[in-house]
């Protein structure tokens, strides 16, 4: 695992709070391709049962252990194809979890495991397929309490979770709101600093009409099915949300749902206006 992604001394600069009643939010820089302060976070919801889900892991610190207390980790969720580096340290220490994943996850890692030998089998439970997505359920108190979409016509492969007691969206990287402030707020740096962030963080950003994200996601990311991909965002675009927790910026408490609609407005009226 390269130094350059991920922080060497996570228990130092990691964020944690609570956005919502029993939801917490772990918030860590973390550096895209080396140069790009995207910034990473992990979320843990407490369920009504007491069990927690934990959706894209971050690193398992002293003070994350400390959070999570004596509460049972019942769910691991990696949202996508890119949110799993820490997903084998914390299979380790809760080994009876029940993994999420998008289709691909397992054959990328047992890929990566072949040069890096911190990437271990991990066995998913739930796999989410484009063939069978309306039909999968993850089951149980997870299906009480969360409704889900997978997003398969995205490149990353995105599982976007609707946590209904609490009103929040939970993903990946379906949306961005750079910089990412809170995450970089313990590290001293400037979270606006270097070429590529800034050149990044004028495309994945959610101020005023967010016009360069809109057009990333109409030209790139929705490219190779628009239609479905549409339909995966008026769906989305259902729930009662109100909080948006993103891996990447800063999470969107209270206006989520209006911060949604603006910059899906393309995909949730199926043409660019």
């Amino acid at each position: 695992m390269s130094s350059k992604l991920v922080p060497q001394n996570p228990e130092e600069v990691m964020v944690i709070r609570e956005i919502a009643p029993n939801v917490t939010t772990l918030s860590v820089p973390f550096l895209r391709f080396g140069r790009i302060k995207f910034g990473g976070r992990a979320t843990i919801v407490k369920l009504r049962s007491g069990s927690l889900a934990v959706f894209s892991p971050v690193a398992l610190t002293p003070t994350v252990r400390k959070t999570i207390g004596s509460s049972p980790v019942t769910y691991l969720v990696a949202p996508d194809l890119e949110h799993h580096i820490f997903l084998s340290a914390w299979s380790t220490a809760f080994p009876s979890a029940h993994v999420i994943a998008p289709e691909g996850l397992a054959e990328k890692r047992a890929s990566q495991s072949k040069t890096d030998k911190s990437v271990t089998n991990v066995p998913i439970s739930t796999i989410f397929t484009a063939k069978d997505k309306t039909s999968i359920k993850v089951g149980g108190e997870f299906d009480e309490e969360f409704e889900y979409e997978f997003v398969e016509t995205h490149p990353n492969k995105e599982l976007v979770f609707f946590h209904k007691p609490s009103k929040t969206l939970i993903e990946a990287d379906l949306l961005f709101n750079l910089p990412a402030t809170e995450q970089y707020s313990r590290t001293g740096e400037d979270p606006t600093t270097g070429w590529a962030t800034r050149i990044f963080g004028a495309l994945q950003n959610t101020r005023g009409d967010a016009i360069w994200q809109k057009r990333l996601l109409w030209y790139a990311m929705s490219r190779g099915n628009r239609p479905e991909f549409n339909k995966s965002m008026q769906r989305i675009n259902t729930w009662g949300f109100e909080n948006i927790v993103p891996c990447h910026g800063d999470t969107l408490v209270g206006d989520g749902k209006s911060v949604f609609e603006k910059v899906m407005r393309w995909h949730l009226e199926g043409k660019k206006n």
